[in-house]
């Protein structure tokens, strides 16, 4: 059983909101759930739309495919909507070098399949709070390395730029998760307009505090937008019952 809340704001700083979200706790297809965030870049239209498109064309794929291998069905469908945007940014020149990151999630049975490009985020939370995913971006790169500490990533100048997208390339490669869930374990997703502007910790402080799923969501975001809001900010939130 799952009680999901999505939320994405325009931020303090921009004017166009590239992020998208998309929860359902019905079957989309052979999936039995499905809960996406996705964070465009491009230009003043194009990071909206490749966001919105590659969701869109996901859910279509999803939904008429035969497929029942979660992690097959995920990866077919995000490949179809890189292609997709790949088609399109070529043929529209304001559409040139859109593109977006996706972090995708199936919850089936006590398992959670995730799927993730670039460097939106997807957490366990209970007494601790677990990041599953790895982000794709060139700071992630330098801390893997050794040649960057955990702490300074937050803050270092280049923290924005990645090194996989939706649409970046002629071919994407997304990687899997499988996670194991527990009773009253929370899933968080989000943006890096959230993750920028506010520090683990503080996160998982607020999401232990009282309050339902839609309560915690949206003080996370209100958190953000104090912190600065220099980014447009999306969370998805779902708790697991077993």
């Amino acid at each position: 059983m799952l009680k999901a809340f999505s939320a994405t704001d325009v931020g303090k700083r921009r004017k166009v909101n590239q992020d998208y979200v998309y929860i359902s706790e019905q079957p989309i297809g052979n999936l039995p759930n499905l809960f996406v965030v996705a964070d465009g870049m491009g230009g003043h239209k194009a990071g909206d739309y490749a966001s919105k498109v590659t969701v869109e064309t996901m859910l279509r794929e999803i939904e008429k495919s035969p497929e029942k291998n979660p992690t097959i069905l995920l990866e077919k469908a995000i490949c179809s909507a890189n292609e997709l945007i790949r088609r399109q940014a070529a043929d529209v020149p304001e559409f040139e070098g859109m593109g977006t990151t996706i972090v995708a999630a199936v919850c089936i049975g006590g398992y959670l399949q995730v799927a993730n490009v670039g460097d939106s985020r997807l957490y366990i939370v209970n007494d601790e709070m677990r990041q599953i995913t790895k982000d794709h971006s060139l700071v992630e790169e330098m801390v893997r390395l050794g040649g960057l500490s955990r702490a300074d990533a937050r803050n270092h100048p280049d923290k924005n730029i990645i090194t996989r997208a939706v649409g970046a390339n002629d071919t994407v490669t997304p990687d899997f998760f499988t996670v194991a869930l527990t009773d009253g374990d929370m899933v968080l997703m989000c943006s890096d307009g959230l993750t920028n502007m506010l520090g683990d910790e503080e996160i998982h402080a607020r999401l232990k505090r009282a309050g339902d799923i839609k309560e915690k969501a949206l003080d996370l975001i209100d958190a953000a937008n104090e912190n600065g809001g220099n980014d447009n900010i999306s969370v998805v939130l779902f708790r697991f019952s077993a």
